[in-house]
């Protein structure tokens, strides 16, 4: 009986990743269906990343409005078995904070940090898709005292992840931008490695308050910024760190539907001081974070995704952004003017529109 209820529940959930849904509205839909196959203490909660980097872009938690900065630097901090990242990057997708730390999670500061909302466990799931693309993580939580997390609840989350991954994707990255036009020049706010804003220049608060999680007001940083500190931070700490996360930088759009960069970089007080001279007077080791609007190139690789696009497509749409002909393209890619013809019909179809030139216009207008 339970497996045919987790297979009804992994249909259920694929069928909601073909409905065109905002991610709030679709993840809400989803903790419905999950809650009914795997009892869970308060909500879930949903991550967004960058497929690239791994790092956090935004997060959705009933109960929590904002993920707390020091959460997300357990991330990117903690060296040992409970990692954040390192649970994103587990072999099934599926683990327990239990399992990444030999079965004590209480030497993990993420554990200690969960437990400040009294979630004893936590079971991460990766959302990714069959391609390898990562677009999230759900995390569901128990109280201590409750049946530990069981074999059979990991796979259900491993059979429903892509499906998952897919109605995320597509709620994420389909928006389209807004009439408010972001700042051209980049902008930069200084971070003390308490969170504290510590310095900033024109034109960051139109990103503060753009970008996912973000409230000046309340004084909540986007979780964007968040985790690329916490990683920035981690790097320079750990400069022959191995653990292949890639630099501090990430890609994140905004709630007006405009992508942003953020890069982030722990400050020096000099060319040739080491890493330690980023302590101010007092004491304090701070870290620049730089947002700018992203440029069509950057946005390229996962805009292609979002559109689905086969590799042989996204060849022939680099090729039209730069403005290449029929010809040139055929010659470039070793095939016939009919086929490129061809595939200019499926990507059309796929991306919705009707022309090279509305096709250019499409990824642009993103960026």
């Amino acid at each position: 009986m339970a497996g045919h209820v987790s297979d009804r529940a992994v249909d259920a959930i694929a069928g909601l990743a073909r409905e065109p849904r905002d991610p709030v509205s679709f993840w809400r839909a989803c903790t419905a269906v999950v809650a009914d196959v795997i009892p869970h203490y308060k909500s879930p909660c949903w991550l967004t990343v960058d497929p690239e980097s791994l790092l956090v872009t935004g997060h959705f938690h009933e109960e929590l409005r904002a993920v707390p900065p020091d959460w997300l630097a357990t991330g990117y901090a903690d060296d040992g078995a409970g990692r954040g990242l390192g649970m994103l990057k587990s072999g099934t997708g599926v683990t327990t904070l239990h399992e990444a730390t030999g079965g004590d999670p209480t030497h993990s500061p993420r554990w200690h940090v969960n437990m400040r909302i009294g979630a004893h466990q936590e079971m991460l799931t990766r959302l990714g898709l069959p391609t390898g693309e990562v677009w999230g993580a759900l995390g569901l939580y128990r109280e201590q005292g409750t049946e530990m997390f069981t074999d059979a609840d990991k796979g259900f989350l491993a059979a429903a992840a892509p499906y998952l991954a897919e109605g995320t994707r597509r709620a994420v990255l389909l928006g389209q931008a807004s009439a408010a036009s972001p700042p051209d020049a980049p902008a930069m706010v200084v971070l003390s490695e308490g969170w504290e804003i510590r310095s900033r220049t024109p034109g960051i608060e139109y990103w503060l308050a753009d970008l996912p999680g973000g409230d000046p007001g309340a004084g909540q940083l986007p979780s964007a910024l968040a985790a690329v500190a916490a990683h920035a931070l981690h790097k320079a700490r750990t400069p022959q760190s191995q653990d292949g996360s890639g630099p501090a930088r990430s890609r994140v759009m905004g709630r007006s539907g405009n992508w942003a960069v953020v890069h982030g970089s722990p400050l020096e007080s000099s060319l040739d001081s080491p890493f330690d001279s980023s302590l101010d007077g007092g004491g304090e080791r701070r870290v620049a974070i730089i947002v700018e609007r992203a440029r069509p190139q950057e946005l390229f690789p996962i805009l292609m995704s979002a559109y689905e696009l086969t590799p042989r497509e996204r060849d022939i749409t680099r090729l039209v952004l730069d403005a290449a002909t029929t010809a040139e393209i055929a010659q470039s890619l070793f095939i016939s003017p009919h086929t490129v013809q061809q595939h200019l019909k499926n990507i059309f179809a796929k991306t919705g529109v009707r022309s090279r030139r509305a096709l250019v216009g499409k990824v642009f207008s993103h960026a």
